[in-house]
Order: C-alpha cells, then structure tokens, then sequence
C-alpha cells in the first residue's frame, strides 16, 4: 500500500507525529471529562474518570478487555449517557449539546461496520453525502479521501472483497469524510497485518500533526509507546496517566529480570510460590521476574538453574517496558 497525507488543514500544534515533541502546555482542551461515571444497576462500569486531552495530543487508552474503555468512548460520541460527572469534547457538553460534539467527532469501529455490497468509493460517498447533504461538495470530499489515503486504485472494489487491512483503511475514510478535529479510534489495527498496522499509524501521525486530536483504544503495547499520553483503565476506574516515559519512570517496587533460554517454562515452575519473586510473566520467548534486590538474589537463582540442568542463556536486569507497567497495574488494582 502506498502512504500519503490526509487533505486537512495545516495547524500550529505539536504531537508525536511532528518528532515527538510534547504538546504545548497552552493547547486548548479537545476532551475534558470530571468524575464521569456510568452504572448499570448495581455495575460501575466507568468510575469517577478524569481526563484532559489537548488539540492534536494522540492518547492512548488502554485497559483489560471489560475495564470500561468502550463505555468511556461511547459517553464520549455522545452516543450514551453519562449518570453523573461530565463531559465536554471539542468545547460542547456531551449530554447539553450532543449533536454538536457529534459534528465534531469522527469514529472508528473496531469491527468493519460498512456496507460490503457497495464498492470502495460507494461507501465513501455515501457517509459524505450523510456528512455534507450529497451533490458536489459529497463527491468532491470523496475523491479527496480516495486519493489522500491511497484508495484510488481500490475505488471500484466491493468492501467485502478487501483484506483486513484495506477494510481498516476503508473505514477510517467514512470516518475523516467530514474533517473531524476529533477522532476516537476503538482498537484501530486489531487483526491485521503488522505492515497494515504501520501504514495506518503513519496516517495517525499525519493526522495528528495537522492538529486533529486522537483517541485511540488499543491492546498493542508498541502503539500506546507511540502515544503522547497513555492512561490505564481498570474496573472502571483510571488508575494512571502520563506520558509514557514518566509512566516507565514509576516506582517499580523490585528489580525487573528478564531471562531467556530454552528451558524458561522450567524455570517458570521451579520459581513459584518463592517468596523472593513478587511476580513473573512470559513476554514473547522472555520471562521477567520481579526480584527484591535482583543483584543479591539473582545469581543464585543462576546457580540453581545450572545445578538442576536448565539451560537460560541470558539474565539480565532491565528497565520496565510499558507492558510491565501494564500488567502490575491491572494486578495491583484487582479485586
């Protein structure tokens, strides 16, 4: 796939997509929210959530699969009401003025929600002409999408013809027909390929660049690091926020090892239920352990190992990756 820029117009804001400079301090507000909350019955599903989001910031929100990020986006759209706390997205209230935000904002589902029977630029068409009232200005909008994201060639294809990653692509044109400075992305890249996912994160970047704000839901660890603020979702609640080299920089409450080897998932079994490990995980064809006092304990771990005939070719202490960070959140605050 060829990657080009979206047809927006230039700003003065700064992102992760201009060189990874940090957004202007004096950015104006894009999403605000106060103790937004939202139950169902006895279920709090989003619990007292705080956010500000700036113009051309891309956040990041991650969280386990129920923690509450897909509510957060809806109340968000304006497509479901908060029960208490509130909400503003590019400047309007999303329970005083909903057709307002929604004419600001742009979506993207994470499952391809368009119609199959009609082609590429069919579908396009259609939600301009939804956005803009159809005619001239419709079809204009249409071949400024097909050709800003490299759609041309495709133009005559029925939607269910495409690979994942064309369908991806199609989508987040339906979604930008209209000129969002919004842009909520729920899981943006998930089941496609990983040169897909890159060509649709350097139109993120363009984006972004131009001063279009994203909110962006994902499970990739690698795409949360391209984000210029990440918050963690758990049980509703928000149990952090920040760029994700402050995040790295937290108390870690140990020392982070990783070994590799053949023999891990050995090691694995041998390992639990010692109390010098506060925790472990696989990561990959790695296992991170979380030590007291790592240089103390871990060579005679080592020794243990090679007295018992497990063969771990490395052992070393590294520095917390945003998944470490993810993973010990989600279990300190579980309940």
């Amino acid at each position: 796939m060829e990657s080009s820029s979206p047809a927006f117009p230039p700003t003065h804001s700064s992102s992760a997509a201009d060189g990874g400079r940090p957004i202007a301090g004096d950015a104006p507000l894009a999403i605000e929210t106060r103790g937004l909350t939202k139950r169902f019955g006895q279920l709090v599903a989003v619990d007292q959530v705080d956010l500000a989001i700036r113009q051309g910031e891309i956040f990041g929100f991650l969280g386990p699969n129920g923690a509450g990020k897909s509510t957060t986006l809806r109340i968000l759209c304006a497509i479901m009401r908060p029960s208490s706390g509130s909400a503003r997205v590019g400047g309007h209230d999303v329970v005083q003025e909903p057709e307002a935000v929604k004419q600001q904002i742009g979506y993207m589902a994470q499952r391809f929600g368009l119609y199959e029977e009609l082609t590429v630029s069919e579908n396009i068409q259609f939600y301009a002409g939804v956005y803009l009232g159809g005619g001239k200005l419709a079809k204009r909008r249409t071949e400024e999408i097909l050709a800003s994201l490299a759609l041309k060639d495709r133009r005559g294809e029925l939607a269910r013809n495409l690979s994942g990653g064309w369908k991806q692509r199609l989508a987040l044109a339906t979604a930008l027909v209209h000129r969002p400075r919004i842009l909520f992305l729920d899981e943006p890249t998930s089941g496609i390929d990983p040169v897909s996912r890159r060509q649709i994160w350097d139109i993120l970047y363009g984006l972004a660049g131009e001063g279009v704000t994203l909110f962006v839901t994902t499970h990739y660890m690698e795409e949360a690091e391209r984000c210029n603020t990440i918050g963690f979702i758990h049980q509703g609640r928000l149990v952090a926020c920040g760029a994700p080299e402050e995040l790295k920089e937290q108390p870690f409450d140990g020392d982070l090892v990783e070994l590799e080897g053949p023999d891990l998932r050995h090691a694995f079994d041998r390992l639990k239920g010692r109390p010098e490990i506060r925790d472990m995980n696989f990561y990959g064809p790695s296992l991170h352990l979380i030590l007291s006092k790592a240089e103390q304990e871990l060579p005679s771990l080592l020794e243990e190992f090679r007295a018992e005939g497990l063969r771990i070719e490395t052992a070393r202490i590294i520095q917390p990756s945003i998944e470490d960070i993810f993973v010990r959140l989600t279990k300190e605050n579980h309940s």
